[in-house]
């Protein structure tokens, strides 16, 4: 099974559930390929509740961009807990994405995020990824495994966790990893989890940043690679559909 997940950041309105609509209808005409892959989208918080009743009954997914790292309620002006977002009928998650890392999210708070949201019976996208420096000075896979090792614990149930790699300097820049030094991170990285959290569990492994409908044709001959968490491409129902379309070419 392969995941195409559509983060859509800070972006939407009621009106732009058409576009799920449009991938809905994608989905459920794709007979041919249509079991092989899930899709799930990430809307705000705005979005949520509405857009979970609306897609209940169907294939498509929708995931919360982020949570608050403390309890179920409290005094946290503006935050949204794994809790409240369970109750709105929310199974997925993202945390850790390199964008709440940039805005003082570290590791601790990670770490803290991914507790709440398991307890919550939530299905966590876990984002890890190297900086254009930590690239340069050859730390990618360093960088990695300390993000991992710092968070996750080994009595987690790993079967609600989904690693997504995402480079920070590839994401939006157009820029993305040789197709060689990619397949390596991704064997590396698989290799490097089944060796910490035993065997008896295969972790699903994402790649992230400037996933589009040209890219995806290298990124399909990477066997380690489960799936892939799209940015700017999944705002749009048509390019959202031809980075699948390419894929299954």
């Amino acid at each position: 099974m392969k995941y195409f997940i559509g983060n859509w950041k800070m972006f939407g309105i009621p009106a732009s559930i058409k576009i799920i609509d449009r991938i809905n209808n994608f989905l459920v005409r794709d007979k041919k390929n249509n079991k092989k892959y899930k899709i799930i989208i990430a809307p705000p918080h705005t979005l949520l509740q509405d857009f979970s009743n609306k897609f209940k009954t169907k294939k498509i997914s929708i995931c919360a961009q982020n949570c608050f790292q403390k309890g179920d309620f409290g005094a946290y002006t503006g935050f949204v807990s794994a809790f409240m977002i369970k109750k709105i009928g929310i199974n997925h998650i993202i945390i850790g994405h390199s964008e709440n890392r940039a805005s003082g999210e570290n590791d601790v708070i990670i770490k803290e995020k991914i507790f709440t949201a398991l307890k919550n019976n939530l299905n966590i996208i876990f984002c890890i990824g190297e900086n254009k420096n930590e690239k340069r000075k050859k730390l990618t896979l360093r960088v990695l495994k300390k993000q991992i090792t710092n968070v996750l614990k080994k009595n987690y149930n790993l079967k609600k966790i989904i690693i997504a790699y995402e480079p920070v300097w590839s994401i939006g820049t157009g820029k993305v990893p040789k197709l060689r030094e990619l397949q390596k991170t991704a064997f590396l990285l698989k290799k490097f989890l089944k060796s910490r959290f035993g065997g008896k569990y295969n972790f699903k492994l994402l790649y992230g940043g400037s996933v589009d409908n040209k890219s995806i044709r290298n990124f399909k001959l990477i066997k380690e690679l489960d799936g892939f968490l799209i940015g700017g491409a999944s705002k749009s129902s048509k390019k959202f559909i031809d980075i699948i379309r390419n894929f299954y070419k």
